[in-house]
């Protein structure tokens, strides 16, 4: 007995060191296991991490508005589209490990996120280029080209027929080109979008608005050729051109009145384009009539040489010195009239002895007869002293444009009461002004042109009379 308990205790003592061991060996076995499965958890808690949001300190832009767009930005855009740019993906900064086991572990993960990339063409932004300049197009059109503008554009065009004619003729809001009036007929003819905006827009007009545009259109060449066959010489009424109205209503625009032919056939008259006028030829050698026929002769070639400072220099004294003496002749010609007409008994032919001055014009020569007139433009109501209407088109020019009076010492005044200023050698009259009024001094009234003489003779003896009766 005692030798199985003594033979036992080595076994169980061998039994028991037996199973320290193993003991051991299962502890050290599942503390590896629970560090592998922790680095493999901070393997994958690492590479599925999302990065903390970085804030930046900039201010937000806010978006521009079309006015705000300049050719820069398009520009900038344009050179970053040549060369082809290639996002890269973003990596996290735990996807790399330094140990060995940690690589093993996200192999299985970095084959599920492959790498991106996007690649952006030029052929797609030129395509959002081209769809956000449509847009600023149509709204540029419409912030320029007004209802009014549009209307008047399209009966121009129905009346002449020619762009050219329009852009001459046709007063608009704002001054358009010729491109730029051809370009928005174009686009009211073939453009839905504009073409249905600015329809829309023209049936919003008010009547009153139409009428006062229809009133404007531009007179065609079969209208001016029946205006043409009334002769200058006749002062006509309007009777005789609503009789025209009444006997071509298909040739005449349907807002045409009475008045309106009047006017145009005045017009006509006054740059000789009746057919009983006869067109004054070009003068030859030094006989220039006026300023447009001087125009005409210049040669625009001659203009474009370079200029010389001595030649100019000299040419300027010269010009100062011929002024001098044209001057001092225009001075002495009332003397040497005078003894011309004791000669030969005669008096000027543009005087008598009751007129103390004229106001000639190109068709009409006005007296002044008494030592104050009025003149402006005579109506039914109102009758005036030199009506103006005889000389020209004088619808710009008031009922009573202005009152020419003689005052005591010899001296002609002349007082702006129209709405438009009265010209005096150049130099503008405001209404409300006066001016003083000199021998051979020219008159421009609303485009009308008259040449102020002046009776020296008759003056001359006012203004003795006049001394006299200072004289204590």
């Amino acid at each position: 007995m005692e030798k199985d308990v003594k033979a036992g205790v080595p076994s169980a003592v061998a039994g028991g060191a037996s199973v320290g061991p193993m003991v051991s060996q299962s502890r050290s076995e599942d503390e590896e296991s629970s560090a592998v499965k922790r680095t493999a958890a901070q393997a994958f808690s690492g590479a599925g991490m999302i990065p903390k949001r970085r804030s930046s300190s900039r201010s937000i832009k806010r978006k521009k508005f079309d006015d705000e767009l300049v050719e820069s930005s398009l520009a900038k855009s344009t050179s970053r589209v040549k060369g082809q740019p290639v996002i890269e993906p973003i990596r996290c900064p735990g996807s790399d490990l330094a140990s060995s086991d940690k690589k093993k572990g996200l192999k299985s993960g970095s084959a599920l996120t492959p790498p991106l990339t996007m690649v952006i063409t030029p052929s797609s932004m030129s395509k959002r280029m081209k769809k956000n300049k449509q847009p600023l197009q149509i709204t540029k059109d419409l912030g320029r080209w007004k209802p009014t503008d549009d209307l008047l554009l399209i009966n121009a065009v129905l009346q002449t027929t020619d762009l050219t004619s329009v852009h001459l003729g046709v007063k608009f809001s704002c001054r358009f080109t010729l491109r730029e009036i051809q370009e928005r007929w174009y686009a009211l003819l073939y453009d839905p979008v504009i073409s249905k905006l600015a329809w829309q827009a023209m049936r919003q007009l008010h009547p009153e608005a139409i009428a006062a545009i229809q009133s404007k259109a531009l007179f065609s060449q079969a209208e001016e050729a029946l205006l043409a066959k009334v002769t200058s010489s006749s002062q006509p009424k309007l009777e005789v051109f609503q009789d025209l109205l009444n006997k071509h209503p298909n040739v005449f625009y349907p807002s045409r009145t009475a008045k309106n032919l009047l006017v145009h056939w005045q017009l006509l008259k006054q740059y000789y384009l009746l057919e009983d006028q006869s067109v004054q030829p070009l003068p030859k050698g030094e006989q220039v009539l006026n300023f447009s026929d001087a125009e005409q002769v210049v040669d625009d070639a001659k203009l474009k040489d370079s200029r010389d400072e001595v030649l100019e220099h000299e040419l300027m004294l010269a010009d100062r010195h011929q002024k001098r003496e044209i001057r001092q002749l225009e001075q002495e010609l009332p003397r040497w009239q005078v003894l011309v007409d004791s000669i030969t008994g005669m008096n000027s032919p543009d005087f008598d002895n009751q007129t103390l001055a004229a106001l000639r014009g190109r068709m009409v020569r006005y007296l002044m007869r008494s030592r104050e007139i009025t003149l402006g433009r005579a109506t039914k109501d109102k009758q005036i002293d030199v009506d103006l209407s005889l000389e020209g088109p004088a619808w710009k020019i008031s009922r009573k444009q202005g009152i020419i009076k003689l005052k005591n010492n010899g001296d002609f005044f002349i007082a702006n009461e129209g709405r438009r200023p009265i010209y005096i050698d150049g130099r503008p009259v405001l209404s409300g002004n006066k001016w003083k009024l000199n021998n051979n001094s020219v008159m421009e009234i609303a485009g009308l042109r008259f040449v102020f003489l002046i009776n020296q003779e008759l003056i001359s003896l006012i203004k003795a009379e006049a001394a006299k009766m200072n004289q204590p």
